[in-house]
């Protein structure tokens, strides 16, 4: 997962987050800035020791460290590689202390075989940059694999006061859902570079959605129900970043399509 949420936000009433994304693996932007600062910290500690470590072993810890600095890189590597591995387990383990979080939701915008033996669940905002990068290929994903069900959870984190351009998004997707047109707007939305509350309906407009329809859909307290539960389903998995991959009630550790896809053939083989 890429981008990382927050609490909460009193105008939004749902998370905002901190971007940018980190393409290829389960690592949030707040992992990826926070080892950043690890690493210039590292650096730092390790400049203003050097002093005092002279003569000895601190003398070859000294020496070694000024001519190998990329050791430090792999240290800090090596950590990111731990906090990922112990998110994704903290995740499953919610996930399978409570299945119902990631029970059929009819409301969902879903494809494929209701009885199919592998579903895909992907909690994504379509700003992200992350869900906006594998967006093509996971679709093409669903194209390679007509027998796997796709269920898409649409989680606007990315909002700040009073930009709610992804809780617009999430809910004009779903108003679109509701006329038989979700994956077109889902397609268009993930390509639009910036979005807007504009450009948002000039997609929906020109995908054939009606538009009297959709706003009444958006704006109708059903649809605050939904979105509202795929937060707190969220909250509740304790994901933290966008976008997060359920295989089979299992979460991918990387973002990478071909790495889901091969989570997909494993899943078929075991069942």
């Amino acid at each position: 997962m890429t981008d990382d949420a927050r609490e909460p936000g009193p105008e939004t009433d749902q998370p905002a987050v901190t971007p940018p994304a980190a393409k290829g693996r389960f690592a949030l932007s707040g992992t990826v800035l926070g080892g950043a600062a690890v690493a210039m910290s590292a650096v730092a500690l390790a400049l203003s020791a050097a002093p005092y470590l002279s003569g000895g072993f601190g003398g070859k810890v000294r020496d070694y460290l000024i001519s190998n600095p990329q050791v430090l890189d792999e240290v800090l590597a090596a950590r990111e590689t731990m906090e990922s591995q112990s998110r994704v387990q903290t995740i499953n383990a919610a996930a399978a202390a409570n299945p119902a979080l990631l029970a059929v939701d009819a409301r969902d915008p879903a494809f494929g075989p209701a009885n199919a033996k592998v579903t895909v669940i992907e909690f994504f905002d379509f700003r992200c940059p992350g869900c906006k990068a594998v967006a093509p290929e996971y679709r093409a994903l669903m194209a390679a694999h007509p027998d796997v069900r796709f269920v898409f959870k649409d989680w606007p984190i990315l909002d700040r006061g009073e930009d709610v351009s992804s809780q617009y998004a999430a809910r004009a997707a779903l108003a679109a859902h509701q006329q038989g047109k979700y994956l077109a707007v889902y397609d268009a939305l993930m390509a639009e570079r910036a979005l807007d509350r504009a450009s948002i309906d000039r997609i929906l407009a020109d995908n054939g959605v009606d538009m009297a329809r959709a706003n009444a859909a958006i704006s109708a307290p059903e649809m605050t129900r939904h979105v509202t539960d795929i937060h707190a389903a969220a909250a509740a998995l304790g994901l933290q970043g966008t976008p997060t991959f359920f295989i089979n009630g299992v979460a991918s550790p990387g973002i990478d399509p071909r790495e889901v896809g091969a989570l997909i053939e494993a899943a078929k083989k075991k069942g």
